[in-house]
């Protein structure tokens, strides 16, 4: 997804990451030009496995989890109490990515059986809904820093 958001591109030789990854992109939020800092951090991992310190200080934090794997979403509701505790500040964004490869039945069905609500299905090898998803993602933490 990030890359898809970077590089407005899909790779499909991507491998989850290890460890984190940092990436700056800027962007135009509410007429102000806004570098952000994306950290990838480790996927199939339960974020409390996560180095501390990669979330302290963060405006921002979205959640991906696989939507046509459930054990990527079976920790999600104490990983999220987990991230919130951490950075009680950020603004969350729990995302369901891959939806080009699930049906609105299958998505809804998903949504459902969620312990937390969601706040997007995105498709990084389509696009869908990713810049969305950062633009709204900067703008929510932009009006937070701006009070």
């Amino acid at each position: 997804m990030f890359q898809q958001f970077i590089h407005s591109k899909f790779d499909e030789r991507y491998l989850t990451t290890i460890g984190v990854k940092v990436n700056k992109k800027t962007v135009n939020v509410s007429g102000a030009t806004v570098e952000i800092f994306l950290w990838d951090v480790a996927g199939e991992v339960s974020q409390d496995k996560v180095p501390v310190s990669y979330f302290l200080g963060a405006h921002g934090i979205i959640y991906v989890f696989d939507l046509t794997r459930p054990l990527t979403y079976q920790n999600m509701a104490s990983d999220i109490s987990y991230l919130k505790k951490l950075a009680p500040k950020a603004t969350v964004k729990i995302v369901g990515n891959k939806k080009d490869l699930v049906t609105q039945e299958q998505l809804n069905q998903v949504i459902n059986t969620l312990d937390v609500p969601h706040n997007i299905a995105t498709s990084a090898k389509t696009g869908e809904n990713v810049l969305d998803l950062f633009e709204n993602l900067a703008s929510e933490m932009f009006q937070k820093l701006s009070k």
